[in-house]
């Protein structure tokens, strides 16, 4: 019994400052680039293994018991210097037992992307490598800002999984998704080089 499963949730989902913050953000950036605005997806998985199910996911951080969440990695929001206050910090969970908040909110859910066990394992070990970048910057020069999206996508090209054939809802996008993409596809041919 194995699965990889994405969840695309409406940005904000549960919460009205996130929700409005995104719909602002989105309007300025629909103007700017001359297009209709779009509805704004926060990307999660939930892999599914023998000894229990996993959520993957990029989350503010909540306190300070990041190992009970399964806390493998984190960075700071928008500055580096701010990251030094968890207010300021984000953190990536590999969380046995853990739960996708909001899930009830998802659309178009889940996304079945494999169920294949060698797959779902390698999907898990790839979570802890990935770069951890300041969020909302783009600081690995992939032409967008890095966020929880990009963590998603990175770890999914990172694992061998066919990227270019996931998108979010219908009239929708996820910013940040073509930085996780990229990212890795740097990391694949800096591997390929080195071989």
């Amino acid at each position: 019994m194995a699965a990889v499963d994405l969840y695309w949730l409406p940005l904000g989902a549960g919460g009205s400052f996130v929700r409005l913050n995104g719909r602002v953000f989105e309007a300025v950036a629909a103007r700017v680039q001359g297009r209709p605005a779009r509805d704004l997806y926060h990307a999660a998985l939930q892999v599914e293994l023998p000894e229990g199910t996993y959520v993957v996911e990029q989350t503010p951080v909540p306190d300070r018991s990041g190992e009970r969440r399964g806390v493998v990695a984190g960075g700071a929001v928008g500055s580096r210097r701010a990251g030094r206050f968890r207010i300021f910090r984000y953190e990536i969970r590999v969380w046995l037992g853990g739960s996708i908040s909001d899930v009830a909110e998802a659309v178009d859910s889940p996304v079945r992307l494999s169920d294949d066990e060698r797959c779902a394992r390698t999907v898990l070990a790839a979570v802890p490598r990935v770069p951890t970048p300041a969020w909302g910057r783009d600081e690995l020069d992939a032409g967008e800002m890095w966020n929880s999206n990009s963590v998603i996508a990175w770890v999914l090209a990172a694992s061998g999984l066919n990227v270019d054939s996931i998108h979010p809802p219908a009239d929708g996008r996820a910013p940040g998704w073509h930085a996780g993409v990229a990212v890795a596809a740097r990391l694949r041919g800096a591997d390929a080089a080195a071989r």
